[in-house]
């Protein structure tokens, strides 16, 4: 059998201080959520960003459509799903956008300089609200491949080798 590749949870750990991290910062999940720190559109861009890198197919479906409703235009949209940075995306989301995509190839674990950048472009309120949506949607993505992963072990998935960044 090929192997799988998405990445996955590596360990129950792994999914258990994500899990604590959300919520540990309830009462900004709240603030993030309504858009008081973080867009609905910005907020459907991050995690886009962090959606293609780890390939979970049902919160790429899902975020999509939110994307859509948040009016991000088709064209945005597109390279959001291509896992590129939009063009027109709005100049003060660039530094997050580019932080996601970084945080998210890294395993949840970016270099410290770039979580310094953050805090200075976005301050520690905002930037810390949108490590939570990051950590957000991995949490879905992450649980949303290990569904695939157990239909693929069933042989009820094909999966193509070249997907995703992790493995299994």
């Amino acid at each position: 059998m090929s192997k799988f590749p998405k990445r996955l949870y590596a360990n129950f750990a792994e999914f258990r201080a994500d899990i604590g991290y959300i919520t540990a910062r309830r009462p900004l999940i709240r603030a993030t959520m309504r858009g008081g720190l973080v867009s609905f559109a910005f907020r459907e861009r991050l995690m886009m960003m962090v959606t293609q890198v780890n390939g979970c197919r049902y919160c790429s479906y899902f975020h999509a459509k939110e994307a859509a409703k948040a009016g991000i235009s088709e064209v945005e949209l597109r390279a959001l799903l291509d896992g590129q940075i939009p063009e027109d995306a709005p100049a003060d989301e660039l530094p997050a956008l580019v932080y996601a995509q970084h945080w998210a190839e890294s395993n949840a674990q970016p270099q410290a300089q770039a979580i310094t950048q953050l805090k200075q472009v976005y301050g520690i309120e905002r930037a810390e609200a949108i490590h939570l949506v990051l950590r957000m949607i991995r949490v879905g993505n992450l649980l949303g491949n290990t569904w695939d992963y157990v239909l693929f072990r069933l042989g009820l998935l094909k999966v193509e080798t070249g997907l995703g960044t992790g493995s299994a």
